[in-house]
C-alpha cells in the first residue's frame, strides 16, 4: 500500500511515518516547512520513503501525488502549544480550512479517477473543549456545546468535511483524536511569539517539555501555568503511531471515530513532580502558579474503550517511561540551542 501523508515534518506525523514505513508501506511525505523550517527525520532517506516539499493547499500538488496512491493521511495544519490559539486565532481557523479543503478536493477526485481507497483525518481532542462529560466518548462532541477556540472549532470542521465527504461522494474515512501526544523531535515554532514563564522563555507552550526546560535551567520556584488541577492524559507518540496505524488498515475503522490515548490521567502538578525527581531526585518541588491561558481547558479525559475493541489498541508506554527518553533529549536541544 503507498500513503500520502501531508504535514510529514510535524511532530506526530513523524511517529506515524516511521511506523508505517517499519511495517513495510510505501509513504510519501509531504511539507512546506512552515512550522520548523527544515527539519531532518531518521527515515528521510528509507528506500520506501519519498519527500516532496509543497503545500498542502495546492489541490494540483495533492492530485498528482495522489494519483499513485491508496491512502491519503491528512495531518497538515497550523498547530503550536496553547499561546497560538490566542496568537494566531485567525490563521488557525483559516488557513486550516483552506489546507483541509484542498485535501478533500484532491482526495474525491483520487477516489473517483484513481485507486485511492480512504482518506484518513488527523482531528484532535479540542472537539471536546466545551463538553462535560468525563471520561469523554466519541460522539460527545455532537452532542457537546462547539468549541470555545477557533481551532477546536476547526478540528471539529474537519470531522464534518470527512462527514460531507462521504454522504455526498461516497469517500470513505476514518477520524482520529490524538491526546497530549509527548515524545522527542519536536522543536521550537518559527511563528511562536517569546512568552515568559517566569525567567525562562518557553520553547513550544507545550507542558512537557517546557516543564523540563525550566526544571534544567535552574528555575526555582518552578513557574506552572494555573495551579496545576488541570486533567491530562499525555500519551507517548510512539503509541499513537500504532494506533493511527491501526486506524489505517482496520477494516472496522470505515467511516468511525477513535480517540487515541492512554487511559491514565495525571494532573500538571503531579506531571511537575515526577520531573522534578527525575532532575532532582534530592531536592524538594517549590512552584508557583502563573495566569493561565484562555483555552486552558480544565479536563481532559477520554474514554479509550471504542480503540480497544474495534482496533486492539492500547496505548502502554508509561510516563515515567517516556520522560526517560524525553528528557535527556531536551538536555541535549537545549545545549544545542533548538529549543
Amino acid at each position: 500500500m503507498k500513503i500520502l501523508v501531508t504535514g510529514a515534518k510535524g511532530f506526530i506525523a513523524g511517529y506515524l511515518i516511521s511506523e508505517l514505513l517499519e511495517h513495510g508501506y510505501e509513504v510519501i511525505g509531504l511539507d512546506n516547512y512552515f512550522k520548523y523550517g527544515f527539519v531532518e527525520k531518521s527515515y528521510d532517506q528509507h528506500s520506501q520513503y519519498t519527500f516532496v516539499e509543497g503545500d498542502a493547499k495546492n489541490v494540483d500538488l495533492l492530485k498528482e501525488l495522489l494519483s499513485t496512491c491508496d491512502h491519503l493521511v491528512a495531518c497538515a495544519a497550523i498547530i503550536g502549544g496553547i499561546s497560538l490559539f490566542h496568537e494566531l486565532a485567525y490563521d488557525l481557523i483559516a488557513e486550516n480550512e483552506r489546507i483541509i479543503a484542498a485535501e478533500f478536493d484532491a482526495a474525491i477526485w483520487a477516489h473517483q479517477e484513481k485507486k485511492l481507497q480512504k482518506i484518513s483525518v488527523m482531528s484532535s481532542s479540542m472537539v471536546f473543549e466545551s463538553s462535560e462529560v468525563f471520561p469523554t466518548p466519541e460522539g460527545e462532541q455532537l452532542k457537546c456545546p462547539p468549541p470555545l477556540s477557533t481551532y477546536g472549532f476547526q478540528k471539529l470542521a474537519c470531522e464534518y468535511f470527512a462527514k460531507g465527504a462521504w454522504e455526498q461522494y461516497r469517500l470513505p474515512y476514518t477520524i482520529m483524536r490524538p491526546f497530549n501526544c509527548i515524545g522527542i523531535g519536536e522543536q521550537r515554532a518559527k511563528v511562536d511569539k517569546v512568552v515568559m514563564s517566569g525567567n525562562v522563555q518557553l520553547a513550544m507552550s507545550h507542558v512537557v517539555p517546557d516543564l523540563i526546560q525550566k526544571i534544567i535551567k535552574g528555575q526555582d520556584p518552578l513557574h506552572i501555568l494555573g495551579d496545576g488541577s488541570q486533567v491530562r492524559h499525555y500519551t507517548y507518540g510512539g503509541d499513537l503511531g500504532v494506533g493511527i496505524r491501526l486506524a489505517i488498515e482496520h477494516p472496522g475503522a470505515i467511516n468511525e471515530d477513535f480517540n487515541l490515548s492512554t487511559a491514565r490521567t495525571t494532573t500538571v502538578l503531579e506531571l511537575a513532580e515526577t520531573i522534578w525527581k527525575k532532575i532532582h531526585p534530592d531536592k524538594e518541588l517549590n512552584y508557583v502558579s502563573d495566569t493561565p491561558f484562555e483555552y486552558d481547558v480544565q479536563k481532559r479525559i477520554p474514554d479509550v474503550s471504542k480503540a480497544k475493541r474495534v482496533l486492539g489498541f492500547e496505548a502502554n508506554t508509561s510516563l515515567d517511561k517516556a520522560l526517560d527518553e524525553i528528557i535527556p533529549w531536551v538536555d541535549e536541544q537545549i545545549r544545542l540551542g533548538t529549543i
